[in-house]
């Protein structure tokens, strides 16, 4: 296929209707921004070829003009010399280098042609390039987004889903028996401060139990030495 047979269908080619019937968009994008950008340096390659080509016919022009110029000078130097054959022969000569002259110009307006095409060609494809870059640019762009969009999706699933109640009932299942154990540890705690305040009050009264009986018993002495004393 040649360079401006693929210009013409890539130019042609309806690039959203592409991309529907598509089955992997960005892949078909990918592909045609590559062959456009192939397409596009053998035509800028083709174009300098022409320009140079027209470069090359112009310098030829110049030759054939001095040339024509010469003939034309040798001619009319022959007649006036009396030497008809050779004003012939120079005027032959001269003729020969009219038709290369207007061969080769209407070779140079033809490359011409090709190169102003060519051209044309160029930055009608720098647009559609343009354009599937966009194309692509929002491709992409769509790819992160449903991406986010999905990722926001699960989260919410896993947020919302039977395994975050799961993970949530656990949760508080272990608040729970913490409180219950906090629970437990006081109590226990209460219960040996009560048993403890009891024996500190039970050794407490024993104790003033015995001093009282002590006092009593020094007491009773006391009196029975007083009464004693009475009775003498």
């Amino acid at each position: 296929m040649g360079v401006f047979t693929r210009f013409k269908d890539i130019i042609g080619a309806n690039i959203n209707s592409i991309l529907d019937k598509a089955e992997d968009p960005e892949k078909m994008i990918r592909l045609m921004m590559q062959e456009m950008e192939d397409t596009m340096v053998e035509l800028k390659t083709s174009c300098a070829e022409k320009i140079a080509t027209v470069k090359s016919m112009e310098r030829e022009k110049l030759g054939l003009l001095d040339l024509l110029k010469r003939w034309d000078a040798r001619a009319k130097l022959a007649v006036e010399t009396g030497k008809d054959d050779l004003a012939r022969e120079a005027l032959h000569e001269k003729r020969t280098c009219t038709n290369q002259l207007e061969f080769i110009e209407k070779e140079i307006a033809h490359v011409e042609g090709i190169v102003n095409e060519s051209k044309a060609h160029i930055v009608q494809l720098e647009e559609k390039l343009e354009q599937v870059s966009q194309k692509h640019r929002l491709l992409i762009q769509r790819g992160i987004h449903a991406q986010d969009k999905k990722r926001a999706k699960e989260t919410m699933y896993y947020a919302t889903g039977a395994d975050a109640m799961r993970r949530f009932d656990d949760m508080e299942n272990r608040i729970e028996r913490m409180e219950a154990e906090a629970d437990l540890a006081g109590s226990t705690t209460s219960r040996e401060s009560d048993l403890e305040r009891e024996f500190s009050k039970m050794e407490n009264s024993s104790e003033v139990e015995d001093e009282l009986a002590a006092l009593k018993k020094k007491m009773g002495q006391k009196d029975s030495a007083k009464s004693s004393g009475s009775k003498e």
